[in-house]
């Protein structure tokens, strides 16, 4: 089990405003705010940003992205909304997707950075 993640920010004020909005339909909150750090979760952080301005954006073709899990298909849908009105970009709008062992519902996004997010949820199978 992963226990946090560290993600790379050039602002941090902004970035975490975006984290705020992004992550609320996730369950997730702004827990910890230090010089140069802001950490998000449930019950303690689990998701840091850390303060690096002179870092260059991610690359459009990174290949690593962080998926966190969603409650619902609606949860999927307001994190990606909250994402683009707050200035991400789109990566894969919300709908269904086909894993190798199981079918799910997911949206990515790409942050002020272009650090790629994904919300996932796995609904029950209909029939």
């Amino acid at each position: 089990m992963i226990d946090h993640l560290s993600i790379q920010v050039r602002d941090l004020a902004a970035s975490a405003s975006f984290y705020e909005a992004v992550l609320a339909p996730l369950g997730y909150r702004r827990l910890v705010e230090r010089p140069g750090t802001v950490g998000f979760g449930k019950r303690y952080p689990e998701i840091w940003l850390n303060h690096r301005p002179g870092a260059a954006p991610a690359p459009a073709d990174t290949g690593h992205h962080v998926c966190l899990r969603a409650s619902s298909t609606e949860a999927v849908q307001a994190f990606h909304a909250a994402a683009l009105a707050q200035g991400g970009s789109d990566d894969g709008a919300p709908g269904p997707r086909q894993a190798a062992m199981t079918g799910y519902y997911a949206a990515f996004v790409k942050d002020l950075d272009g650090n790629r997010l994904e919300a996932a949820t796995f609904p029950p199978a209909e029939g």
